[in-house]
């Protein structure tokens, strides 16, 4: 379930924040938020269903992409891609000051995967280089069946088709493997570029959400966008 007050990733970075500060929250923050171990009937005359993550993040290929766990092995390459002024423009990363806060948020995401809270994978190329990272920020089954997605890629790599790819294969697995029934994609409404990604992959624009997020800058609209399994099915 996803807080009233707080977003799946806003929880995140709080925890981020704490963990930097040297105290040791993480484990009471699952023991709050956790949803894992869910057995649900999945709705709309869908058949019965468990979905379970259970802290496995399984290898997704694709014909350019490859997504699959991150590692601490990453942190260099994750720092360069999270700490860039235009990457992070338009998004809610929490600071990152050095390559050892890009390895703590490895962690944390891949930690997250075991309470069922969040999966992401690192965006791997052909040539095996880690270009970005993509996943599902928060998901609920009973009484939604739905899940928003978040993405990010290297500035080297913008304008080839990589994400979109990366984004097609966490649909694939969403609506197929975990039951979802709607994905949810939240943008900056100056993201241009993302706005045009969800719209090519058949996301609708469903509204604005007003001063939605708080920024260094102030209060920030966010564009609502999704995605239905009829209409992913129907695009097959």
């Amino acid at each position: 379930m996803v807080s009233q007050s707080l977003s799946r990733w806003d929880k995140l970075f709080c925890i981020f924040a704490v963990e930097r500060a040297g105290t040791c929250l993480l484990k009471r923050w699952y023991e709050v938020y956790s949803v894992c171990d869910f057995e649900v009937g999945r709705e709309g005359g869908m058949d019965s269903m468990t979905y379970r993550c259970e802290g496995e993040i399984p290898v997704l290929g694709g014909e350019r992409v490859k997504l699959r766990r991150l590692s601490s092995k990453d942190a260099e390459a994750m720092y360069r891609n999270w700490s860039d002024p235009e990457v992070r423009r338009y998004s809610d990363l929490p600071e990152m000051p050095d390559v050892s806060a890009a390895g703590e948020m490895i962690r944390i995401l891949n930690s997250l995967s075991q309470t069922d809270d969040g999966l992401r994978w690192g965006i791997e190329d052909a040539d095996g280089r880690l270009i970005g990272s993509c996943g599902l920020n928060w998901w609920q089954l009973e009484g939604a069946y739905r899940g928003e997605i978040g993405c990010e890629l290297a500035r080297p790599f913008w304008g080839k088709g990589y994400m979109r790819e990366a984004v097609e294969l966490v649909l694939d697995y969403a609506f197929e493997d975990m039951g979802l029934n709607r994905i949810e994609a939240l943008t900056d409404p100056r993201n241009i570029r993302a706005g045009r990604l969800f719209e090519s992959l058949g996301f609708t624009l469903e509204g604005r959400l007003r001063q939605y997020r708080q920024t260094d800058s102030g209060f920030v609209d966010a564009n609502m966008y999704a995605l239905l399994r009829e209409e992913w099915e129907d695009a097959k």
